[in-house]
């Protein structure tokens, strides 16, 4: 089908969106959770189409998964979002001139977000509910190897909105080829946003190439920093759930940055790894302190730090100092998410002071980056940017705002 069509349909079915009442949108949304609980034979069936496709040692074959119990995650997201307050209509800021003209800045809805991503089928439903609960229709392009799974769950989707009498056109996918995307990435005037998810390849892509304005939830070059004071139950608990909890997403944690007066702990506090058969990259201090200690490992090289695994693997990196953490992450970190382990109070506020990424944690893993967990219901993405949003973005994120303006004849004088 001609893209232009449906992006002209998906802007018509924005405006349509407008008059819809928040009662019932959270009609809908809980509607679509029931329904995802009722189909979930024909969701993972569709799904095992695209992971007989995958080869299962690829690291993105656990992301493209989805079982019950994940999908029972995704239809309590959607009630969540339901439950969640509505972004709209709300007054960020009021002034009244002393001529009486009043002027409000209130949100308002977006209009028409095209999203990008690539193999994670819960993302159709999280972009979604978020884009419907915040009144803008949404254009997917999904990634090849989720295609069945996401063509599955947008038949089911627009299914629901048919059945409450809403515009099926406020959700629309694409086909999953570049040339889909290309048209996506110059719909300027007919798309309002573009929000890529995926590797930093593709976000780099979106970026250098999108002709709408773009919001970059970048890639997750995640570290922990183990201080000199830092307790090593909490931390072997901490990088252990960081790194292995799930590797393939963008909260997975890179790189660990140890003290070198903690070297002696080091084995300790990657031992839980070794269960998991995480292959680490030791610097030279940190593999003298490894070898013989811990089994899966090899003498790290430069391109090592600053790397997104993205798999069962680890870069380790010495240092003196906090100071000398900060600074690692500086040169190699990519803004998302980064954790220190301290009973060192001050220490620990000058990490969150001096780090510059959109999620910084005292004792406490990288895991936790996520919509879900930050109380917002579900996430679009991740902002590494600093323009309008960054980290978790949830339905406050994904409204902008319009000036309304009331007066009663004034006039401005010259």
């Amino acid at each position: 089908m001609d893209a232009a069509f449906l992006f002209d349909g998906a802007r018509e079915a924005s405006r349509n969106l407008l008059k819809i009442s928040d009662e019932k949108r959270n009609e809908i949304l809980l509607s679509l959770s029931g329904e995802i609980l009722g189909r979930t034979p024909a969701l993972l069936d569709a799904n095992r189409r695209d992971l007989e496709r995958m080869d299962p040692s690829n690291p993105k074959y656990d992301r493209l998964k989805l079982t019950p119990e994940r999908l029972q995650g995704i239809a309590e997201a959607m009630r969540q979002v339901a439950a969640l307050p509505s972004p709209l209509g709300k007054e960020r800021y009021r002034f009244v001139r002393p001529d009486g003209l009043l002027i409000r800045k209130v949100s308002v809805p977006f209009g028409v977000i095209g999203v990008i991503y690539e193999a994670r089928p819960n993302v159709t439903f999280d972009v979604f509910g978020l884009c419907f609960k915040s009144g803008s229709a949404c254009i997917l392009k999904g990634g090849h190897d989720a295609d069945c799974s996401s063509r599955e769950a947008v038949r089911l989707i627009k299914d629901v909105l048919a059945a409450g009498g809403v515009d099926p056109r406020c959700v629309t996918l694409l086909e999953p080829t570049h040339e889909a995307a290309g048209q996506l990435l110059h719909a300027a005037g007919k798309v309002d946003l573009i929000i890529p998810r995926g590797s930093a390849g593709l976000i780099r892509f979106v970026r250098e190439n999108a002709t709408v304005p773009v919001i970059e939830t970048g890639a997750g070059i995640c570290h922990t920093y183990f201080d000199k004071s830092g307790d090593l139950e909490k931390g072997t608990r901490i990088v252990c759930n960081a790194k292995t909890r799930r590797v393939s997403v963008c909260n997975a944690l890179d790189c660990l940055i140890v003290h070198r007066d903690r070297l002696g702990d080091l084995a300790a506090l990657c031992a839980p790894l070794a269960e998991h058969k995480v292959l680490l990259f030791a610097d030279g201090e940190a593999f003298r302190a490894l070898d013989g200690r811990y089994p899966f490992l090899q003498q790290a090289q430069e391109k090592d730090f600053g790397t997104e695994f993205l798999d069962y693997k680890m870069a380790v990196r010495t240092v003196g100092s906090a100071a000398e953490a900060v600074a690692h992450i500086t040169r190699h970190g990519s803004g998302h998410s980064e954790s220190i382990v301290t009973e060192d109070a001050a220490v620990a506020a000058d990490f969150q002071r001096d780090v510059d990424a959109a999620c910084v944690y005292v004792n406490a893993p990288t895991s936790f980056s996520d919509g879900g967990e930050f109380g917002l219901g579900a996430e679009i993405g991740i902002s590494t940017q600093k323009m309008h949003a960054r980290g978790p973005m949830g339905l406050e994120e994904i409204t902008t705002y319009k000036w309304l303006v009331e007066g009663n004849g004034q006039i401005r004088q010259a």
